[in-house]
């Protein structure tokens, strides 16, 4: 068998050190946005939550603007906080009033505490 070319393996390693520098430029440049800094899903706008939900942790206020853009989703996933007593029916329900529309959101403050 034949011994490999030196210079075949200098540009097959200069190639992989490329490859995996360039793959890990993100990472140690800090540029990189975590899951919570990029949004891929659907927000309702802040402004129309109320003055208390607007002064919550962002965490919670995405929770509330999430459960008004999806509204038609989260009504499908039970509500597993032990709130069915006080009618809630749903996920949703954790966030405003089921009668409520999404042009008129009547809030729900379980999720402030």
């Amino acid at each position: 068998m034949k011994a490999p070319d030196p210079i075949r393996r200098r540009s097959f390693l200069a190639g992989g050190v490329l490859m995996i520098g360039t793959a890990m430029l993100p990472f140690l440049s800090g540029c990189r946005k975590s899951g919570a800094d990029t949004h891929r899903y659907k927000l309702a706008p802040e402004s129309i939550l109320p003055a208390d939900i607007l002064r919550a942790p962002e965490k919670v206020r995405d929770a509330y603007r999430f459960a008004l853009a999806n509204r038609d989703v989260l009504r499908y996933i039970p509500c597993y906080c032990g709130c069915g007593a006080d009618g809630h029916t749903s996920n949703a329900s954790c966030y405003f009033r089921d009668s409520s529309t999404p042009e008129n959101p009547v809030f729900d403050r379980m999720s402030l505490a």
